[in-house]
C-alpha cells in the first residue's frame, strides 16, 4: 500500500507530526491489517477487550482450538458451544454472552464486510455498535484495520490522547474538542497520522523538546 501522498500531506500540515514521521520512519499499518471475515474480525476483538495482548491471544488461540478442522467456527457453531466448553478457552462469562450475541446477528443478517465496503464510516458503527460488547472504539478499529478507512480518529483510545499529550505539551490527556482541532490538519488521513502516534509511545524512540509544541490555535 502507498502511504506517499498521506505523508506528504501530515508533513506538510503538522511540523510536530512531521518530526515524529521522520523518526519512526516508514509506515507499516499494512502489516497489521486483520484477515477473515465480520464474525471473526469482531470475535477476536471481543476477546481482546479489557486484558493484556499477550493473556488475549492464548484465549483467542484456544477458543479457535475448540473446532478442530475450521479456520474459524461459523455463528452458528459458536451458538451451539456450551458456555461451559467456551469458559475452558478462559472465556469471561460476560463476553460469551458478547460472542453469542455476535453471532445471533450474523445469523439474523448483520451486513457482511463486502456490504459494510460500500457504507459511510458513521453508518458502520452504528451498524456494528448493535451487537452487545462493541462499542465505538471497537468498530472504529475494524475501520481502521480491516477496512482500510484513512480518516478515523479515535478519540477514546487512551494510546491517542497520551501520544497528544506528550508530543503537544499539553497538561492533561486531552478531551475530545482538543483532539478534533489537533487532528483537523491531518484530514484526510487520519488513520495514518494515529498509527504514527501509537509508535511514538515506544519505548525506544526519543523525541527532542522541539516536538513538544502546541498548536497556536489550541494555545
Amino acid at each position: 500500500m502507498d502511504y506517499s501522498k498521506a505523508l506528504t500531506h501530515l508533513q506538510q500540515s503538522d511540523p510536530v507530526l512531521a518530526k515524529v514521521i521522520t523518526q519512526v520512519g516508514e509506515c507499516r499499518l499494512y502489516k497489521g491489517q486483520q484477515t477473515g471475515d465480520l464474525l471473526s474480525a469482531l470475535a477476536e476483538s471481543i476477546l481482546y477487550q479489557q486484558i493484556s495482548g499477550k493473556a488475549a491471544a492464548a484465549i483467542h488461540r484456544r477458543f479457535l482450538q475448540l473446532y478442530p478442522g475450521q479456520h474459524f467456527p461459523t455463528a452458528a457453531d459458536i451458538l451451539a458451544t456450551p458456555d461451559d466448553l467456551l469458559r475452558t478457552a478462559g472465556i469471561s462469562r460476560p463476553k460469551i454472552t458478547y460472542l453469542k450475541d455476535l453471532a445471533q446477528k450474523v445469523e439474523a443478517g448483520l451486513p457482511t464486510l463486502e456490504e459494510l465496503a460500500t457504507w459511510e464510516d458513521e453508518a458502520i458503527i452504528q451498524a456494528l455498535i448493535a451487537v452487545k460488547g462493541i462499542g465505538r472504539w471497537t468498530a472504529q478499529m475494524l475501520l481502521m484495520f480491516r477496512l482500510h478507512r484513512w480518516d478515523v480518529l479515535p478519540v477514546d483510545d487512551l494510546g491517542i490522547r497520551s501520544a497528544m499529550r506528550q508530543l503537544y505539551s499539553l497538561p492533561d490527556l486531552p478531551a475530545k474538542k482538543t483532539m478534533l482541532e489537533i487532528a483537523a490538519p491531518w484530514q484526510p488521513y487520519r488513520t495514518v497520522a494515529c498509527w504514527y502516534l501509537w509508535r511514538s509511545l515506544d519505548g525506544e524512540l526519543k523525541f527532542p523538546p522541539a516536538v513538544s509544541a502546541v498548536p497556536s490555535s489550541i494555545s
